[in-house]
């Protein structure tokens, strides 16, 4: 599955047709899966009846094949037209002419508890205005009094490729997008609401190398004869004075996540801490020596988190580029070590380079380390990783909602979400199941390992959420606990045709 730009989705969606496959069908074919998931997933409201809501482009097209189809169904719809007399399209205009046909005409009542947004389609940009505002503003009036509203494709006022919302905007329950996910959708969860992409029957290969769409990992299971020597063995290496919290969140990860062996390399301060809070793991003071190091870390370590809490004073670089230089493992750097390394990418990638290596920064710390301003950095949040990562020769998680992963094979886009995440301390939690999944999984890539612990990162936190009533009462302990839950225990179903994926709401 795909994460595209709407000239992506637009692209696609031509080479379809000069493939072969006519327009109208591809029309057709989207309104006909919408109509079958509204059925599906409203049929409880669908007694009230449907309002629907057409713009005069294809995506009022597709509205016009849900309101027929949804007619012949037997359930009463009805119509706003917005915008021009006729629609601009062939396709919509035939599109309209079978919906009329099938007895759909009547204006909405306003007693309708379901309301369809075809009214703006991947195509539109900038501001809505003029009849386009009023349809907006109709259907966030329809929703305000109770209504569920179904968007098509993306909910009108949304940029399906950047997520903006320059002016009014249609907050959906529901959007039903066609063939690919689009970018707008995964950054303005709010106004998406659940996600279904739904089979038109477009190639994935005709969208180039957008990136692919991550679900639900596979499980994982220990061997019978598992020991702590092959459960892996990881070196949680930060903790500076004042900050060993951010040590033990990701010490307490990594055992949840089934480390065999944990040992938190701390500040000499931080010692007594760190062993009083987790007497499970190991503890040692920051070495000064190289007989120290190859102790601590070089000869015991499997894979080493590097940072967290780790501070920003002088001698913060200069253990940073000491340990990376002598540890040629697998390594997380994330937290302060990339803030040591502000503005230098050629000196961070000189170092990171020959390994299995993963940076995981917020959206702040990768603007500093890249030297690019934020806003430029959210604006290319699917692309730029990619260029870091050629240059860093490492993979790059750009932490958020969605979550972008990136190598040199290309780009993972993990687009779950969890607001009981967005507290100071999570992304060491993140760090640690990311090291510990790159302690036991030697081989595999980097960047697919990092994904699932995204993923699985952000599950642990919904639950957490869930069994608090909301991510307000949700504690990172809390979601420390629940990552026993988090993982899959069995392989995810297939999806119900023409579901292609399907995404939940993100729920606060």
């Amino acid at each position: 599955m795909r994460v595209t730009r709407a000239d992506e989705a637009s692209a696609a969606d031509r080479a379809a047709i000069d493939a072969g496959t006519p327009s109208r069908a591809l029309m057709q074919r989207a309104g006909a899966a919408a109509a079958s998931e509204i059925v599906r997933r409203f049929g409880a409201l669908l007694d009230r009846g449907v309002a629907v809501h057409a713009g005069p482009g294809n995506n009022g097209g597709d509205a016009y094949v849900v309101a027929a189809a949804l007619a012949r169904a037997g359930v009463r719809v009805g119509l706003t037209a917005w915008g021009p007399a006729e629609p601009k399209t062939d396709d919509a205009r035939f599109e309209r002419a079978r919906a009329l046909a099938a007895g759909v005409g009547a204006p909405p009542t306003g007693a309708e508890r379901v309301v369809v947004d075809g009214v703006l389609g991947v195509g539109a940009s900038g501001a809505p205005h003029g009849w386009a505002a009023q349809a907006i503003r109709a259907i966030v009036q329809a929703r305000t009094l109770g209504a569920s509203v179904v968007a098509l494709d993306v909910p009108s006022g949304l940029d399906a490729t950047t997520g903006a919302m320059p002016g009014g905007v249609v907050r959906a329950d529901c959007t039903l997008t066609f063939g690919s996910c689009k970018r707008g959708l995964l950054v303005a969860r709010d106004c998406a609401g659940a996600i279904a992409v739904l089979d038109i029957g477009l190639d994935p290969s005709l969208m180039g190398d957008a990136p692919a769409l991550v679900g639900r990992p596979a499980p994982r299971a220990f061997a019978a004869s598992a020991h702590k020597g092959t459960r892996g063995k990881v070196v949680v290496y930060g903790g500076g004075a004042g900050m060993a919290g951010a040590a033990l969140l990701a010490g307490r990860a990594t055992l949840r996540t089934g480390a065999g062996l944990v040992k938190l390399v701390v500040d000499a301060a931080s010692v007594p801490v760190v062993q009083g809070a987790l007497p499970s793991a190991l503890a040692a003071a920051w070495p000064d020596d190289d007989g120290a190091l190859r102790r601590h870390v070089i000869d015991w370590a499997d894979a080493v988190l590097l940072g967290p809490g780790l501070g920003t004073g002088d001698d913060a670089r200069a253990r940073c580029e000491r340990t990376l230089q002598a540890w040629r493992g697998p390594v997380v750097v994330d937290a302060d070590a990339l803030n040591a390394f502000a503005g230098d990418l050629a000196a961070l990638g000189a170092l990171l380079r020959g390994r299995p290596a993963l940076v995981t920064p917020h959206p702040l710390e990768l603007a500093r380390l890249a030297g690019t301003p934020l806003d430029d950095l959210l604006s290319r949040r699917f692309d730029l990783p990619r260029e870091i990562a050629a240059t860093l020769d490492a993979t790059v998680l750009l932490k958020g909602t969605p979550t972008v992963v990136a190598d040199a094979r290309g780009v993972l886009v993990v687009p779950t979400g969890a607001p009981a995440l967005a507290t100071g301390g999570s992304g060491d939690v993140l760090g640690g199941i990311a090291s510990t999944l790159l302690a036991q999984a030697a081989g595999e890539r980097v960047a697919s390992l990092a994904a699932e612990a995204a993923w699985v990162h952000d599950r642990a936190g919904a639950i957490a959420a869930e069994r608090r009533g909301g991510a307000r009462g949700a504690t990172l302990d809390e979601v420390v606990d629940a990552l026993g839950d988090a993982w899959p225990r069995v392989a995810a179903p297939p999806a119900a045709y023409p579901v292609l994926a399907e995404l939940p709401r993100v729920v606060g």
